[in-house]
């Protein structure tokens, strides 16, 4: 907290206090009219209409602050409930028909609401009722001349490179429309090399003889199992254990419902949860098996306070073999759990909670604080002074750790989505503190007001000793940074490079691995596309604005291009140099 206040004293009429403000611009539809039905008193569906919005809505809206799409307290005051129920129910539809404040919506926020269609009508209402409930708090945008508004004016390059998508596996459709399918981890399992893929709905298919065949249903293994809504929840992520082919062990991560059990990890009485991700480690009884069998054992439970940035990653150190002291560990990626975002800035950036960090555990041992995990002797904060310190961290200071990567050199990247303007790369190094919520990537910010402003680095940044990326770019040129691998296939011109993308938008960049330096930022350049043959781009290949798009790697290092909106895999086959 000193620091904090220290680093804000530079940055004149910064506002602390939450200021009631109007989020939507003058010309927009008007509350006022006749068909509204947002002041309704009806209890009842007051309190369908708040069940559905938790269920549907919270991924990108809050009634605080800006997140994918913009805060919603007050919205009722400012648009009228026929346009918000015709906007619910196919936005796309309002865009297209030249609708001004729809149109401006989509300018604004650079991403497209997925329609609801299917919802019924009265629910519609229901949810058009609660929002009448949340009035008009929202953090101001206000107007600070010292607020950067575009980060990093210079656009990412086209590289020059263009790599071909031949299309691999068809993956099946877990809901009737966009994301179809909302796979977004591909591994390989240890000794075997076989393909997995998870779908967040609760599926993990082994692909079999280039076709997906399911291995594990997560639904029918945990009742408490929850899928939505969107981002933050589901079947998350899987690790083969290095040695699997011996000991069988697979470990999962997955959401429940909030009080589901008791949790390793929470929060004041007084918070209210919204879900818990949990950490399983499952006995397989046949390892080469194409679906699985087996007992499961849990590790860790952390409660959420809202269903974005949970527990996010699992995998092991893929270059650590026998005898070394990374073998066999296991690190698992939090994210904030939204707490910044829902008015918690306390939470993350804090060596006592979990939340907004990375861990280092050993499931085999058993000297964690529930019995269930072990914690490596050298984990840089076991002896800590401080008899709170969770002695699990191994990096904190993140919003949305959701993936990790080695490079051959033994550099662990970790890959972070943003607030609201800035997506990440870290070079993570034992002990570091990565800034979240006092900095935005390489960035100022105030976590007790509005965290959708940014600010230069004060002149005594040094003193705070946080550990800025490697690479970063803004939302200038997309919303959400994927996870990447460094490229060590047999694609001459792609080797060395870590290739990544940015989910919603689709596109594909890359940076050299050998200009990853602590202290800089390496220059991101983007890699132009062929799906098919065909020159194209994700968005237009999958028939979807927001192609919602992952990278997966096999055992040899060719990656795998993942596409949410449709299914979709593919395999990058081959790479040529643009005249």
């Amino acid at each position: 907290m000193r620091n904090l206040l220290i680093s804000f004293k530079s940055i004149a009429a910064v506002c602390i206090a939450l200021l009631i403000g109007a989020l939507y611009a003058c010309n927009a539809p008007s509350g006022n009219s006749a068909d509204d039905k947002a002041g309704s008193v009806d209890t009842a569906l007051i309190a369908k209409g708040k069940i559905s919005f938790e269920k549907n809505c919270v991924t990108c809206h809050n009634f605080r602050q800006d997140g994918i799409g913009p805060q919603l307290s007050g919205i009722t005051g400012k648009v009228s409930a026929k346009w918000l129920h015709a906007f619910i129910k196919d936005p796309a539809e309002m865009i297209a028909s030249g609708d001004q404040y729809a149109v401006q919506l989509h300018q604004k926020y650079k991403a497209m609401m997925p329609p609801f269609t299917a919802m019924e009508d009265g629910e519609i209402d229901a949810i058009i009722a609660f929002l009448a409930t949340e009035k008009s708090t929202a953090v101001s945008a206000g107007s600070d001349s010292a607020v950067i508004k575009d980060p990093f004016p210079e656009k990412i390059p086209l590289s020059g490179i263009e790599i071909g998508l031949q299309s691999f596996v068809q993956v099946p459709a877990s809901a009737p429309a966009a994301p179809k399918a909302r796979i977004t981890k591909l591994t390989f399992q240890p000794g075997t090399n076989d393909l997995f893929v998870v779908d967040l709905r609760g599926i993990l298919y082994k692909i079999v003889n280039n076709k997906p065949e399911v291995y594990m249903d997560m639904a029918k293994l945990k009742p408490h199992f929850m899928r939505e809504p969107g981002l933050g929840v589901g079947f998350g992520s899987f690790a083969f254990h290095p040695e699997f082919q011996k000991n069988g062990l697979l470990y999962t991560i997955h959401t429940e419902t909030a009080g589901a059990a008791i949790a390793d990890f929470r929060y004041h009485d007084s918070i209210k949860i919204a879900s818990q991700g949990v950490l399983t480690e499952w006995k397989v009884t046949d390892p080469k098996a194409n679906a699985f069998s087996g007992t499961g054992r849990e590790l860790l439970r952390v409660n959420m306070v809202s269903d974005i940035h949970g527990v996010q990653e699992a995998t092991f150190n893929p270059y650590a073999k026998p005898h070394d002291p990374d073998y066999g560990l296991l690190y698992v990626g939090i994210g904030d759990g939204g707490s910044v975002e829902h008015g918690f800035p306390m939470f993350p950036h804090n060596t006592r909670n979990i939340w907004g960090t990375v861990i280092r555990i050993d499931p085999r041992g058993n000297n964690s604080k529930n019995g269930q995990y072990g914690i490596p002797a050298d984990n840089p904060f076991v002896h800590a002074a401080d008899t709170a310190t969770l002695r699990e961290i191994y990096s904190y200071g993140f919003r949305n750790p959701h993936r990790i990567t080695w490079t051959r050199d033994r550099k662990m990247l970790v890959f972070n989505i943003g607030q609201h303007d800035i997506e990440s790369i870290y070079d993570v190094k034992p002990g570091n503190d990565n800034g979240w919520p006092l900095r935005e990537g390489n960035f100022l910010i105030n976590p007790y007001s509005d965290i959708n402003k940014i600010y230069a680095l004060p002149a005594d940044d040094s003193a705070d000793h946080i550990t800025y990326p490697v690479a970063a770019y803004d939302h200038d040129e997309g919303k959400a940074i994927s996870g990447g691998y460094e490229y060590t296939g047999s694609i001459p011109l792609l080797k060395g490079k870590i290739i990544f993308g940015d989910i919603a938008k689709g596109r594909i960049f890359y940076i050299e691995g050998k200009s990853i330096k602590q202290g800089a930022l390496a220059s991101i350049q983007e890699l132009s596309l062929t799906v098919n043959g065909k020159p194209q781009t994700l968005a237009k290949a999958c028939g979807n604005e927001r192609v919602e798009v992952r990278l997966g790697e096999n055992a040899k290092g060719e990656l795998y291009v993942l596409t949410k909106a449709d299914g979709k895999i593919y395999k990058i086959t081959n790479a040529k140099k643009l005249k």
